[in-house]
């Protein structure tokens, strides 16, 4: 089926072929693209067991936290910290860090959407936008790496954290220095 505006030209059947063929390439390109992609998750799966179960495991059971590799490459395994507030206790989170004097770790984004020519109203203080009736989005969260860091400086300083809250996950990797 052909779907032809009002006054376009009737196209040749070698265009119409060369169509086809293009758009069975993308098809196949897009294929392709999927494959790849879910081989790489597969992959990255692969790395992070290896990387943060198997191998670190492994040298801790023999009492290792370094080995030198024979090809001159140096193995480390390391403390890792991770955190992560869920959607759903973002409120809950907040409150925490509010209350135990971590309030700065919360970033406060005031989202604004502005037409052409509006670049002086952008400008205006947020006290001023419900004067102005401007929509607004108001989003606050905590940066990832914010977080991260906070966890691990309050977990090594010995301070108690609600790590279930915080979406705390503390574990070890592995690292591998190459030799040049």
């Amino acid at each position: 089926m052909i779907d032809l505006e009002k006054d376009a030209a009737v196209p040749k059947n070698e265009d119409l072929h060369g169509i086809a063929e293009l758009a069975e390439r993308q098809v196949q390109a897009q294929e392709i693209v999927a494959d790849l992609e879910n081989t790489l998750a597969l992959e990255k799966e692969r790395l992070r067991k290896i990387q943060e179960e198997e191998l670190p495991e492994t040298m801790l059971s023999l009492g290792l936290k370094s080995f030198t590799l024979s090809d001159g490459n140096k193995l480390d395994v390391k403390t890792f910290y991770r955190g992560n507030i869920s959607k759903n206790r973002t409120e809950e989170a907040h409150n925490w860090l509010r209350d135990h004097d971590h309030a700065d770790l919360i970033k406060n984004d005031v989202i604004c959407s502005y037409g052409k020519g509006e670049d002086h109203d952008a400008l205006v203080l947020m006290g001023k936008l419900e004067e102005m009736n401007v929509d607004y989005e108001n989003r606050k969260h905590v940066h990832a790496s914010t977080l991260k860091a906070f966890v691990r400086e309050q977990i090594e300083m010995g301070k108690e954290l609600p790590l279930d809250l915080l979406g705390v996950h503390i574990g070890q990797r592995s690292e591998i220095r190459r030799q040049k």
